[in-house]
């Protein structure tokens, strides 16, 4: 069993230390809670999937900008970021037992989140954000647990990387045969239909990966899935470039129905 430390709080935020066998040594689970919680009201929790390794903030800290956009707040949500112990491509390794992110997310974030905090404790009430290698992490955990997921959201991810070839892939997929069970291309051709009509992923913008995005869109719109896609503006490669407002605008939008 997972041990995770009581809540303390840091800058804004309150903060739980993880000792888990799914990750070396020690992560968090970092969580932004509405100024005010009703009482008896179930909240939706939006994960921010991080880009970086522990508490590395090169391109920013996604809850950080949670918490300037005051989403919480204004959306009644609940925010939470988690923290990895090494380079968070959302798979899990298929020999090396520190390296689970995958079931680390599932198997203790999430019912961690669920049983401590006044969550809405169904697929409707758990969102995904990120970009890059997390956008690529927030499509590839809806397609392969649509049940346990919403909607998710990706901004700038190179989405149809066809081999664990680049960006740090290698030491976390391990092989290419492991790397095909999360490949967003091959998830889209097998299981996107069965996301059903309503437009549960959705694409935002760009800066390094516009080919990317426009690839996933006409493969989706090809294989008749439908997703909101929006194609810019241009933005930097960065949590506080401006593309989280409008991603979780429309994760909480509540049309989302029809074709792409």
């Amino acid at each position: 069993m997972p041990v995770i430390r009581k809540a303390v709080e840091r800058d804004g935020c309150l903060v739980h230390t993880v000792q888990s066998r799914f990750q070396r040594g020690t992560t968090e689970i970092r969580i932004l809670l509405p100024d005010d919680l009703e009482p008896g009201r179930e909240h939706p929790v939006l994960y921010l999937l991080p880009v970086e390794v522990q508490n590395e903030h090169r391109f920013g800290d996604g809850l950080k900008e949670a918490r300037r956009l005051d989403l919480a707040n204004r959306y009644r949500l609940i925010c939470v970021a988690p923290t990895f112990s090494h380079l968070p491509w959302y798979a899990d390794h298929p020999t090396n037992k520190e390296i689970r992110q995958e079931a680390y997310l599932l198997q203790v974030v999430v019912p961690f989140v669920d049983r401590t905090y006044p969550t809405l404790r169904k697929r409707e009430g758990r969102l995904l954000v990120g970009y890059s290698k997390s956008g690529w992490g927030a499509c590839s955990l809806l397609l392969r647990h649509p049940d346990l997921f919403g909607k998710a959201a990706a901004w700038d991810a190179p989405l149809m990387m066809e081999a664990p070839n680049r960006f740090g892939m290698g030491p976390i997929f391990g092989t290419q045969a492991n790397f095909e069970r999360y490949r967003i291309d091959a998830l889209l051709r097998k299981r996107g239909k069965g996301l059903g009509p309503e437009k549960r992923l959705i694409l935002t913008g760009y800066d390094a990966f516009r080919d990317h995005h426009r690839s996933a869109h006409a493969l989706m719109t090809e294989l008749g899935v439908p997703h909101v896609d929006r194609d810019g503006p241009h933005r930097k490669h960065d949590w506080h470039s401006g593309w989280l407002e409008e991603s979780v605008e429309l994760l909480m939008a509540g049309d989302s129905t029809g074709k792409p």
